[in-house]
């Protein structure tokens, strides 16, 4: 049971049920503007008032009176509800309704000493109403087929992968059955993702869209996905190309920003190389963007991705490819970095960013050695990439993917080379 915050001082209480007044005035600033019959900004400021106060009585009489607060706040709402319904159109929805019965709970909350909590709750609820438009237009564009993938994705990422074991097993120690088929599902995810922001957002937002989602989530993943897409008939190549660049050039700003993390003492030493790295995958990415719209074919309206068998068939690669990666350290030792560092950057960056920005924080690497490894890795990464782009993709697909890649490479070879 949460303790009773200290409101010895009176500024404190005040802040607590200013912060619950000014929530409800959040609120019921949307609920006005979008001209709701029932309640608007005063009343929602005055239930989320009401909340705050029952909560600070809560500490005298005790927590019924939160409760008994609650259901007279419900009564009041229904009968205004049913007065409603006698007009000439009366709004069948209960969107208000239940926002009012949040917003007493929010305000009690914030009373409560959850005060970031109860301000995350009522930002969130002042989002999803003012994003009613949207939100029902999407709905209305999904059809039976995506509602089957969507149950697909929920089949394997909240009923099978919660009970994989997590932990390395078998052979080297290197199978993770948890992290194999989370692959497995990031690729269902992805795949789905990126054809409903296609859908939602059209062809150049969606493939930006899905390329920087995919970059923050796994570029292995999105490669693997997109170039499957790509043997579809009628795809555009160039723009699940550029799709592909994009996730592949959002995964160094994510490398920066583990550097600076687990580096605070050498990051202004590391990061200008890889700063470069980043900026020039950047514009080779955009470029690919930019030549598939001056095409003018963006990605065609496709069918629902069903991505079950080839993300399986992803699955066991990655398992392979992670007991080739054990071999060969096992073969070259930890004592060669730069091996270890190409062999490990094949399918995961974060793991030899993490480990050799903590080295270089605790000195037993240079700075300048920390980058290069890290870049390596990189480099690594976008060579198996391109594999996969070579073996699961495309005709029309193929070509300005690889090309992409080949100028990232080049880069990538030049800054490791000519860098002092």
């Amino acid at each position: 049971m949460t303790d009773p915050p200290d409101f010895s001082q009176t500024p404190e209480l005040l802040k607590s049920l200013g912060t619950a007044l000014g929530l409800g005035l959040l609120v019921g600033l949307q609920r006005e503007w979008a001209r709701a019959r029932i309640a608007g900004i005063r009343t929602f400021a005055l239930v989320a008032l009401l909340g705050g106060l029952s909560a600070v009585l809560s500490f005298t009489v005790g927590g019924w009176v939160i409760a008994a607060a609650l259901v007279a706040c419900a009564a009041v709402m229904i009968f205004g509800y049913l007065e409603e319904q006698k007009q000439p159109e009366p709004d069948i929805g209960l969107t208000t309704e239940i926002s009012i019965l949040l917003m007493f709970v929010i305000g009690a909350v914030a009373v409560l000493g959850h005060r970031l909590e109860a301000v995350v709750c009522a930002g969130t609820v002042m989002v999803l109403l003012q994003s009613k438009e949207p939100l029902h237009g999407m709905v209305r564009r999904i059809g039976e087929s995506d509602l089957r993938e969507i149950g697909r994705l929920v089949l394997a990422g909240l009923v099978i992968l919660p009970l994989l074991p997590n932990r390395e097993m078998g052979y080297l120690g290197v199978l993770n059955p948890f992290k194999a088929w989370l692959m497995v599902v990031l690729i269902i995810g992805i795949s789905l993702a990126a054809y409903l922001a296609g859908k939602a957002f059209g062809g150049s937002k969606g493939s930006l869209l899905a390329g920087v989602l995919g970059g923050l989530i796994s570029s292995t993943a999105t490669t693997a996905s997109v170039a499957r897409r790509s043997r579809a008939a009628g795809t555009a190549g160039r723009s699940l190309a550029a799709v592909t660049l994009i996730a592949s050039s959002v995964v160094f700003v994510r490398v920066i920003a583990e550097v600076v993390i687990a580096a605070p003492g050498a990051w202004p030493a590391m990061l200008p190389p890889l700063g470069a790295m980043m900026g020039w995958t950047l514009v080779v990415a955009l470029a690919v963007h930019r030549m598939a719209l001056k095409a003018g074919h963006p990605a065609a309206e496709e069918s629902t991705p069903s991505e079950l068998k080839g993300a399986v068939m992803f699955g066991l690669l990655y398992v392979a490819v992670l007991y080739g990666v054990a071999l060969a350290k096992e073969h070259f030792g930890t004592t060669g970095l730069y091996t270890v560092a190409a062999i490990s950057g094949l399918t995961d960056m974060d793991a030899i960013t993490l480990s050799t920005s903590g080295l270089v924080q605790n000195g037993h690497v240079d700075p300048g050695t920390g980058w290069r490894v890290i870049l390596l890795g990189g480099i690594a990464n976008l060579l198996f990439k391109a594999g996969l782009v070579a073996v699961l993709g495309g005709k029309g697909y193929v070509r300005p993917a690889l090309a992409g890649f080949a100028a990232m490479l080049a880069g990538g070879g030049a800054i490791l080379a000519f860098w002092p």
